[in-house]
């Protein structure tokens, strides 16, 4: 790794907490620059510049452990802080499970250049920035009577971070991100002003849709909410579009996790190797992706990152598990959070599935809910299009589905071949069958 102010500082400040009474320590200190421009009906609405730097430390005495963070880099405040730091450390409890990994954790980060960072970053100007920003709703002025208002941003980001532990890990980290969305209000029936909204983002400018494609969706979305209501009680197929399947997914993520089954707060717990859900269902965690959103070369603990088979057809092989927890279960580590979600594409396009539903739902949008993690039960709230003889007829909205994610999952039908790059959810379309709409 090239040497560097960031990682020399943080060297000295390895020794400074070694020298203040810990026995141990780890450290991250970030670097970042943020811009961000929002246009409203063809005029600025705010431009935004952040650049940020800061510090958090780790100390491990006696037995004891202790978290800590400034923004202030300048090593006079530094020194204070470090020794207030560890003196607060001895006042608290032992905790056995507390310590740094076992340093063969750091052993075998990705060979790959996963290129996760675009050089054109420091290229763009202020002028780009804000032309790319007003053309985004430039492309929908105009192009519907029933508008009421456009608004557009772009926004990137460009992030650079190191990190130490005092057994043997050194990682550095470099990354941008940018993203551009539009979002478009429009008069309906009555009072009604449906809203509707397409974003995208990417870790290199050239991977975004071209901006009149980004609004030209936004504004169909909008169009599509025009005469929403409410369609009977039923159950029915329900057909999640792949950028939405994100939105379902996530509520997945705490219940998989070391924590949740650590404190038995998990409808998963004792479920690793059984069948939690149809054979339909493969979900891989692959943070080895090049360019991808979720992926790195190590996790919050610095355990290399490593593809990772979470769900093989219906079966549960792994939970997210970090090293404290780990302890506190009596297991071996696996990582401690998600990178990239991957669902492998199933043979059939969306329109396929679509074809073949006699009547169902099609999920555009989820409107609020919630999940127990603990329990699996869940309720949501769902807008999207019924679907009759394979033909979308009516914009639905504020209907809603519930019931428990152990049955949803086993409801899973089949997956659709359109993988959805644009998050670090690699989600296609999903089809389940026999879910609960509550409607009029």
């Amino acid at each position: 790794m090239e040497k560097n102010i960031w990682l020399d500082l943080g060297y000295w400040i390895q020794k400074k907490i070694k020298s203040a009474g810990a026995d141990h320590s780890a450290l991250g200190i970030n670097h970042s620059r943020s811009v961000s421009v929002d246009y409203r009906d063809g005029k600025v609405e705010k431009l935004k510049e952040s650049t940020q730097q800061g510090l958090w430390i780790e100390v491990f005495a006696g037995g004891r452990y202790s978290n800590h963070s400034t923004n202030d880099l300048r090593k006079p405040s530094l020194e204070k802080f470090i020794q207030n730091a560890v003196d607060m450390t001895k006042f608290l409890e032992v905790d056995e499970f507390q310590g740094l990994p076992d340093p063969e954790l750091y052993e075998g980060q990705p060979d790959v250049d996963l290129d996760l960072s675009d050089s054109g970053f420091s290229k763009l100007t202020a002028e780009e920035r804000q032309a790319r920003a007003r053309q985004l709703g430039a492309f929908v002025k105009g192009k519907d009577p029933r508008i009421i208002s456009i608004a557009s941003g772009f926004y990137d980001y460009h992030g650079n971070n190191y990190y130490l532990r005092s057994n043997g890990f050194e990682g550095h980290s470099e990354s941008t991100s940018f993203t551009q969305g539009v979002s478009v209000s429009l008069q309906g029936k009555g009072d009604r002003k449906p809203e509707g909204w397409r974003y995208y983002r990417a870790r290199h400018l050239e991977d975004l849709p071209d901006a009149e494609t980004t609004a030209n969706e936004a504004l169909k979305r909008t169009q599509d909410q025009i005469g929403q209501t409410k369609v009977a009680t039923a159950t029915m197929p329900m057909l999640v579009e792949n950028s939405n399947v994100p939105g379902l997914l996530w509520r997945l993520m705490h219940p998989l996790s070391g924590g949740a089954i650590q404190q038995k707060s998990s409808f998963l717990e004792g479920k690793q190797d059984t069948q939690i859900a149809s054979e339909a269902l493969t979900l891989l965690d692959d943070p080895t992706i090049v360019r991808g959103l979720g992926s790195r070369y190590f996790d919050g603990d610095g355990i290399a990152a490593h593809p990772m088979p979470v769900i093989e057809k219906g079966v549960l092989k792994n939970y997210y598990v970090d090293v404290y927890n780990a302890r506190k279960l009596g297991w071996k580590p696996t990582t401690g959070g998600s990178s990239n979600v991957v669902i492998p594409p199933g043979k059939r396009s969306p329109a396929e599935m679509e074809a073949d539903i006699e009547r169902g739902i099609l999920v555009t949008n989820w409107l609020g809910g919630n999940a127990n993690p603990t329990t699996g039960d869940y309720s949501l709230g769902v807008a999207g299009w019924l679907i009759e003889n394979g033909k979308r007829t009516q914009p639905i909205s504020e209907m809603n589905i519930s019931g428990n994610f152990a049955e949803l999952l086993m409801s899973l039908k089949e997956i659709g071949n359109d993988p959805y790059p644009h998050s670090s959810f690699r989600s296609p379309t999903m089809l389940f069958e026999g879910i609960s709409f509550s409607g009029s």
